[in-house]
């Protein structure tokens, strides 16, 4: 199938990259027009505008920053829409606007997934970060191909929206580990601990997560470069704390969470790396949390390989009398 890919950023780049290495037929469209012409560099082709695109692809992907990108591509792309063409979104959105751009899709005979990514830029990269596949079981299945280029490990949620609200879960709670992960690096630190053996017996314990092993390195080594910004967390954040509120869930890390972020963007800007929450505590406490020995850039060393679907855990039958 001929694929067409919107949003050549920071992640979008990335998957249309495995894609493209994996030996897909993929037109590419961008705002920025050099990352359109690297793409074809590389053997891509320019895409023309998402609605030129939708005439000549059978598959339209889009990975933007925000449900407003989201639906003004969506817009152009309507009119060419129609039976045999499918869109797949993988932006991280908001789960009312992937019901309501996905129902205008189908309303004309097209088809509609939600796919959005887990897992750092790092393992976009190589074909290695996890996907979630909203939608009807059909459709997903239709798109498993090309998932399997673009992903290691795939989940298939549920019907359209399962996956928007499940991804928006996720990025919270590695936003908490990531705020908790400054708390404990700092007070270490301030308890005249080594951080290099911090970091070692954070990672060997029961305090250890994916952002310890991954963006935490990136703190550590003065990087704070993790190819996400703090605008995009407040986005992600802010979805969650959304659905919290539909739910009647009274949260309570959530809105603090929020405020903390909302702060490091006051003091480092809008689009400040998100890793750059840790100098909030290094400005209050004058520390530098710093060792020496981590990567000024995470790098994915898994092989890559062919993805596949996770199945969900299925209930125990009941123990024959």
């Amino acid at each position: 199938m001929t694929t067409g890919f919107i949003g050549l950023g920071n992640v979008g780049g990335k998957l249309a990259g495995s894609l493209l290495r994996n030996g897909h037929s993929l037109q590419v469209h961008d705002l920025d027009a050099t990352l359109v012409a690297d793409f074809v560099a590389r053997g891509g082709a320019p895409g023309g505008s998402p609605a030129e695109m939708v005439r000549t692809c059978d598959v339209i992907i889009t990975c933007l920053p925000s449900p407003a990108a989201s639906a003004a591509v969506v817009a152009e792309m309507l009119p060419e829409m129609g039976p045999g063409k499918t869109w797949i979104e993988m932006s991280t959105t908001d789960a009312d606007e992937i019901l309501r751009l996905g129902a205008a899709v189908q309303a004309t005979g097209a088809t509609a997934v939600e796919c959005p990514v887990s897992g750092g830029c790092h393992r976009a990269d190589t074909g290695n970060i996890s996907i979630f596949a909203g939608g009807p079981r059909r459709a997903v299945e239709a798109v498993m191909p090309l998932l399997k280029h673009l992903g290691r490990r795939i989940l298939h949620t549920g019907e359209l929206g399962t996956a928007s609200k499940l991804k928006v879960m996720t990025n919270y709670l590695a936003t908490v580990h990531l705020v908790a992960l400054c708390e404990a690096l700092t007070t270490m630190k301030a308890a005249g601990l080594d951080l290099a053996t911090t970091y070692e017996a954070i990672r060997i314990s029961s305090g250890t997560s994916f952002v310890h092993e991954t963006e935490s390195q990136l703190i550590l080594s003065g990087s704070r470069d993790v190819n996400f910004t703090m605008d995009l967390i407040m986005k992600d954040i802010g979805l969650f704390q959304k659905l919290a509120e539909e739910g009647d869930v009274p949260l309570e890390i959530s809105p603090l969470l929020i405020d903390i972020m909302a702060d490091g963007q006051r003091r480092y800007g809008n689009r400040a790396q998100s890793d750059r929450i840790i100098e909030r505590l290094e400005d209050a406490t004058g520390l530098k949390i710093l060792a020496d020995g981590f990567p000024q850039a995470l790098i994915d060393d898994e092989p890559e390989e062919e993805g596949y679907e996770i199945q969900r855990r299925q209930a125990v039958a009941a123990a024959q009398v």
